[in-house]
């Protein structure tokens, strides 16, 4: 089959294929306790399934607007206001089938082939991949694991050149757990107003923060104008099966973006978009107690993996992943790389968990590995159990 040029450039999001390994051993009755997906370990909360059954009734079952419906724009409008401290409106939203397709319809909308975009690695593997696919040069900005997965912003701002179009942030971040801190995002600000840069925030985790509060870059004074924030319901609300999410940006912007939604997905579903406005405006109380046992967990399984020989793990800052370090561990059991290791604990112990190579490419030497958290304690405490006896002996 001749496919198109751009499909060679196309990556994926290999935590699937991980999941497909996990659900073949599982079929055949292997024991397995997977610390592989991100996706939350709860169930949507039932006022939210309650507004898309009654939605059904009243029959939300047709087109609607491709920005999105007025009352759930508005909603989130507020919302985005009130946490970040800026002014917005409705004029300012786009809704969307997830936060993934809204990531694509802001690369479309502003990346030409040829230019440069700066993206973090370790990082989610869709920036990297999106940003090829369109055709633009895909730029690593490292993570670094002694600041805390921070950038260095002074390393950062040496990748800028004369093609560099935007920059991608994410904070809280998957896979590294770490979190950009206000000071940070400041000084990431000046550099993108000093050098007109665009700034493409993944936002998706920031209602799930620990010991710092959430910091967006769109707060900075005289960033808003060249800020495109993602966001979304599948972490907060537990709603990753629902496809839902939205950007908030310049109305301008945001109209280009709407003719991409009316040119991909006609709109996003009615009833969903409906869910998606009784989570935001009704009962807090799950999502902020589903937050808190994120809380717990991260410090549990961040003490039982640094109490391993040869693993060295960073206390995460928010989202629900780990990302130890597994270099000692590897040379110790004689494995070239993180990759093998996994294999190892998969097929020996029963425990997925992903390799650094899932995420982007390598800036950094050693090996490294992520683990969700996003499953109960008993299976943490259990997992992580099968981890040090395999690795101990």
């Amino acid at each position: 089959m001749r496919l198109a040029e751009r499909m060679e450039r196309l990556g994926t999001e290999t935590a699937f294929d991980v999941l497909a390994r996990v659900n073949a051993l599982k079929a055949q009755g292997k024991d397995i306790i997977s610390f592989g997906l991100g996706e939350p370990d709860f169930e949507t909360p039932d006022h939210i399934k309650d507004a898309c059954k009654t939605a059904l009734d009243e029959n939300y079952t047709h087109y609607g607007p491709s920005q999105g419906l007025p009352e759930l724009r508005a909603a989130i409008a507020e919302y985005y206001a009130r946490t970040r401290g800026v002014q917005v409106g409705a004029e300012n939203v786009v809704v969307g089938p997830g936060a993934k397709p809204m990531l694509f319809s802001a690369a479309m909308a502003l990346i030409s082939p040829g230019d440069e975009v700066i993206y973090p690695s370790p990082g989610y593997p869709i920036y990297e991949s999106v940003s090829d696919w369109i055709g633009a040069v895909s730029v690593p900005a490292r993570l670094r694991e002694e600041r805390e997965w921070s950038y260095d912003v002074k390393e950062l701002e040496t990748l800028i050149t004369p093609r560099t179009r935007a920059i991608i942030l994410n904070s809280p971040q998957n896979p590294t757990g770490g979190m950009l801190l206000a000071s940070d995002m400041e000084a990431i600000a000046r550099i993108a107003i000093e050098r007109d840069l665009w700034v493409i925030t993944d936002e998706v985790y920031s209602q799930i923060t620990f010991e710092h509060p959430f910091a967006s870059i769109a707060s900075v004074p005289g960033m808003l104008p060249r800020v495109v924030a993602i966001d979304g319901f599948s972490k907060t609300y537990a709603m990753t099966g629902w496809r839902i999410g939205y950007t908030v940006c310049r109305a301008d912007l945001a109209a280009h973006l709407s003719r991409i939604e009316t040119n991909l997905h006609s709109c996003t579903a009615m009833m969903t978009q409906r869910a998606a406005y009784a989570a935001l405006t009704g009962n807090q109380e799950p999502n902020q107690k589903m937050a808190e046992a994120f809380r717990r967990r991260a410090s549990l399984i961040t003490r039982l993996l640094n109490e391993i020989k040869g693993v060295r793990c960073v206390q995460p800052r928010g989202a629900f992943y780990v990302f130890p370090n597994v270099t000692e561990v590897c040379a110790n059991l004689g494995l070239p790389t993180a990759n093998a290791l996994c294999d190892r604990l998969l097929l020996e112990a029963g425990v997925a968990l992903l390799p650094r190579t899932c995420f982007g490419r390598r800036m950094e030497e050693g090996e490294y590995v992520r683990l969700s958290y996003a499953t109960s304690d008993e299976n943490i405490v259990e997992g992580v159990r099968r981890i040090k006896t395999l690795i101990e002996g």
